[in-house]
């Protein structure tokens, strides 16, 4: 109830400037079922998500650099594997499969708990904001407090000899925020990686910074930080 009399005045307000709009010439019907009423986009910068804005363009560049011909992700967000499509051949696996008409970006159905690869034969990789949520029932799997360890154990498994992972999730002082996610320490996804190279760590921090090159220990005192890991095997 309290959040609806707060939002009185902005009817108020939207529903004045319906009106003087409609009185300015040359201006639409509006119909009942078309208002859309937009009350919190007048904001004095652009906002944006700090987490996926930096690792979609962390991964994307590093992507780019390489010049591999194909990459496979894994249940990253759908606007980067989107445009990475346009530099390379990609092929996007979910639970929940991806269908598109783009030609370079292929759907398949799998899990980062089971991927659809043998071993040791994914030259290039990446899984990004999507192991912190696995075991926790969120998109309909398995409880399992072992779920971002199993996950890290998977893509681990499928990466070639000499590939490279680029791997991101949040980091900070370890943590479950049920259901939503978990957040790891650095030292965590390290362990998790065991065996593999750490090329680099770059940090989305909680100041909303983008710092690449950065320690790991970095991430881990942050408070939800965004930890970016691109690993070779």
């Amino acid at each position: 109830m309290k959040l609806r009399l707060k939002s009185i005045p902005k009817y108020v307000g939207f529903f004045s400037e319906l009106r003087r709009y409609q009185q300015m010439p040359g201006a639409e019907k509006v119909a009942w079922r078309d208002l859309y009423p937009c009350f919190d986009d007048r904001t004095a910068t652009t906002s944006f998500d700090t987490h996926y804005f930096y690792q979609d363009i962390w991964a994307f560049r590093k992507i780019l650099e390489s010049g591999v011909k194909a990459h496979v992700d894994v249940g990253s967000k759908v606007d980067y594997v989107g445009f990475l499509s346009t530099i390379t051949h990609v092929t996007f696996i979910d639970i929940r499969p991806l269908t598109t008409d783009l030609p370079n970006l292929e759907g398949k159905a799998g899990s980062v708990l089971a991927m659809p690869y043998p071993d040791d034969s994914i030259p290039s990789l990446s899984c990004l904001h999507v192991a912190e949520h696995v075991g926790l029932g969120r998109y309909g799997d398995p409880m399992d407090p072992l779920g971002t360890a199993k996950a890290c154990a998977e893509l681990r498994r499928v990466l070639a000899r000499g590939g490279s992972l680029y791997f991101g999730l949040p980091v900070g002082r370890p943590r479950v925020c049920f259901n939503a996610h978990r957040i790891h320490s650095s030292e965590q996804i390290l362990g998790y990686f065991e065996g593999l190279k750490l090329v680099e760590f770059a940090l989305a921090d909680d100041g909303g910074h983008f710092r690449r090159n950065e320690k790991p220990e970095a991430g881990t005192a942050q408070k939800y930080g965004c930890g970016l890991f691109h690993f070779t095997k």
